[in-house]
């Protein structure tokens, strides 16, 4: 029976047919006016979209207003439930760095964080910088933390107030909380100290989104005034600035997303040319740390698929002196390093679950912190300082709450800081967590975690979300997550499926989810739904599938290969016109992007491969289920006329009677909303969505919207 009724006549876009020829090959594109001419500056001003595209987005955002419009009690309730799970006067445990310990807050009803500081050992907390001040009357604001000088008298803030991620950096007195005349406009957001707290480094942003500069900045001259000390002209590398624990040096890291490089200032001269490492290499990944006398260096040198750890000497870091600390082991992916006055610290994954290793670097011995649940997340985030011997971690799993230890390296102590508190209530034994594993189309088998309540009955009736992702190696945790329980308390299954792409199995999970094997991210992602439907956690018409921004061209790929197969779709800023974008080497992302989907431009074959799996290209005239696209109007990443495009080309080929729904978010970027209460008011949004598709209206807890 169809859930969405009586809706209004959906807008139909305007076709002005373009061609394009490569390779011998014509394509037309009906849809490409909706990119905007002077989309540069759009990005700084959303106020000069061109009045024909800003109609056409409007006119969607009515229809899908009017879709959705039963569901506004519904958004409200879920809304009030994902509120109640959060402790909104929360704060962080502070972190120990010299004479004080630095935090965040939040009050009661804030949006934006407040950053403190408070004495080492407790005592009076100073707000350095009220998140919620600063972003008063601005319908987007996003903050990129304050960064304080080593002698703790200033700090660096940024922030963005157009959702377009270009950032504006200020220097503030942390003594009288009043920022200096200081003020950087169109930087990457991060900016790093000299020990002098004299001048600090950044990167700035060129006109096309990319982070190509690295500059010095004096305290007190003017932006324009600025020395610049590396300049990256290849616009295929990103480009970032950062600094040691121990102040001796500032690492200049340029890479791609299978190459780096690293360039390394010495705070002892700041005025010299930074010296290279180890040059890049097509297919060499480095990241470094310090050691005092030595650099430890994360890298797959030497065929280490699964990366291993060397060092070098601080004097002579060249790529001849590197040598091995933690041999390579195939299988054991390791994720990140950090090393401190005695100790050595890495995550790493092995059989799909993340463990903490400690080495002591005298004596060599070696010790894991892990646990036992069958899936769960780690993260370590070390300390501010580095001669210590206590770091700190978190651990979650879908149905324990979040938990930060602190970690004494030499006596193996762990010390619970803190528990994460869910005001409105929750209780582990109501819900069941697991890995399952789905067989893939080659023989190979795809985790998902699952999450549901113990009463659920699996029986093929139950909704289920499944999310998915799959792309530049990043693995989804399988960690806490209070807003997917307003899914799970209705029934739903959740389930994320950790599809080749990431690195959930492994480097080698990565490699045969990218380039010209990009479609075994969409089959194991259909592999999933089979296992789901077969094992009866689920049926096809229940799945609702979900992913966002590179897992957006996965639900646009899967809705084209097995729309049959999904209730609905959700598809978060996705990023589905990939050929038309890579073919495109003027827009912020596309030549960093070649080393992840393949250079179009040049190749032939990349080219075709692109135009059989690309999402728009591949839309036909077949049943999509209902989907819902969501879009921000100045988002550097995925462009706002990517799901624009999608959503016109789909409802004009439908065979079906779903809706197709396009929410452009013309106040805001690839992010979405800025503030935490507002974030929570677009997934409410989306979960609405999926309630609704799954039939479930009915089913609302005995809570009032305003509980």
């Amino acid at each position: 029976m169809p859930v969405f009724k009586n809706l209004p006549t959906a807008p139909v876009a305007v076709k002005k047919p373009v061609t394009d020829t490569r390779h011998g090959i014509t394509r037309t594109d009906d849809y490409a006016w909706f990119r905007d001419e002077n989309w540069q500056a759009m990005f700084k001003d959303p106020s000069i979209l061109q009045p024909e595209i800003r109609t056409h987005l409007e006119a969607e955002n009515a229809y899908m207003n009017a879709a959705m419009a039963d569901t506004e009690a519904l958004q409200k309730l879920l809304f009030a439930e994902m509120r109640g799970r959060i402790k909104e006067d929360d704060s962080s445990v502070p972190v120990k760095d010299g004479p004080y310990a630095y935090g965040t807050a939040y009050v009661t009803g804030g949006e934006q964080p407040r950053y403190f500081r408070e004495p080492r050992d407790g005592g009076e907390r100073v707000v350095l910088l009220d998140g919620d001040k600063e972003a008063d009357g601005k319908d987007y604001f996003r903050l990129a933390g304050i960064d304080h000088s080593t002698d703790h008298s200033v700090g660096i803030w940024g922030y963005d107030d157009k959702g377009s991620e270009y950032f504006t950096l200020k220097v503030r007195d942390l003594a009288t909380g009043e920022d200096r005349h200081d003020t950087l406009v169109n930087t990457g957001g991060d900016g790093v100290w000299a020990p002098d707290a004299k001048s600090f480094f950044y990167t700035a942003l060129d006109e096309n989104h990319r982070p190509s500069k690295i500059f010095h900045h004096i305290l007190g001259e003017r932006q324009e005034n600025d020395r610049l000390v590396y300049e990256e002209k290849d616009a295929g590398f990103f480009m970032g600035v950062g600094g040691s624990l121990i102040d001796d040096f500032i690492y200049i890291d340029i890479h791609d997303h299978e190459t780096s490089e690293y360039r390394l200032l010495s705070t002892k001269d700041l005025t010299a040319t930074p010296v290279l490492v180890a040059p890049r290499q097509t297919g060499l990944e480095y990241s470094m740390t310090e050691g005092g006398d030595v650099f430890y260096i994360l890298t797959n040198a030497d065929g280490a698929k699964d990366f291993k750890i060397m060092q070098t000497p601080v004097t002579a870091p060249g790529r001849e002196n590197w040598v091995d600390v933690v041999p390579h082991r195939a299988g054991t992916l390791i994720l990140n390093h950090m090393a401190f006055a005695r100790h050595l610290v890495w995550l790493e994954r092995h059989e799909g679950l993340p463990r903490i290793i400690v080495r002591d670097r005298k004596s060599g011995e070696e010790h894991a912190i892990a646990f036992a649940e069958e899936a769960y997340s780690l993260g370590l985030s070390g300390a501010a300082e580095y001669d210590t011997d206590v770091i700190r971690f978190s651990y979650s799993s879908m149905t324990t709450p979040s938990q930060l230890f602190d970690y004494n390296m030499a006596t193996r102590e762990r010390t619970l800081l803190k528990t994460q508190e869910v005001p409105s209530g929750h209780n582990p034994d109501d819900y069941v967590t697991r890995r399952v594993f789905a067989p893939a189309w080659d023989g190979e088998t795809v985790p998902i975690t699952l999450l549901y309540r113990k009463d659920v009955p699996l029986d093929g009736s139950a909704p289920c979300l499944l999310y998915g992702y799959g792309a530049y190696g990043i693995t989804i945790p399988a960690s806490f997550n209070t807003n997917c329980l307003s899914l799970v308390d209705r029934g739903f299954v959740y389930a994320i499926a950790h599809i080749r792409g990431g690195k959930d199995k492994g480097f080698a999970w990565y490699e045969n989810g990218k380039m010209d094997k990009k479609t075994n991210t969409f089959k194991d992602f259909i592999a999933a739904a089979d296992y789901l439907n077969q094992e009866k956690f689920t049926s096809y018409a229940n799945i609702v599938a979900e992913g966002g921004s590179a897992g957006g061209m996965l639900m646009g790929a899967i809705a084209n290969m097995a729309p049959e197969k999904f209730g609905g779709i959700i598809a978060a800023v996705p990023f589905v016109d990939v050929l038309n974008t890579m073919l495109d080497d003027t827009l912020p992302l596309t030549p960093p992007e070649w080393p992840e989907w393949g250079n179009p431009i040049d190749s032939k074959d990349f080219y075709q491969l692109m135009a059989s799996y690309s999402p728009y290209d591949n839309v036909e005239a077949k049943p999509y289920p209902a989907i819902l696209a969501l879009s921000g109007l100045t988002d550097p990443r995925v462009t706002y006329w990517e799901p624009t495009k999608w959503v016109a080309k789909l409802r004009e080929k439908t065979t079906g009677t779903e809706p197709i729904l396009l929410k452009t978010n013309m106040g805001a970027g690839h992010g979405g909303a800025s503030g935490r209460f507002q974030r929570l008011e677009e997934i409410a949004f989306e979960y609405a969505f999926a309630i609704k598709v799954a039939g479930k209206m009915s089913f609302l807890p005995a809570q009032s919207p305003e509980a």
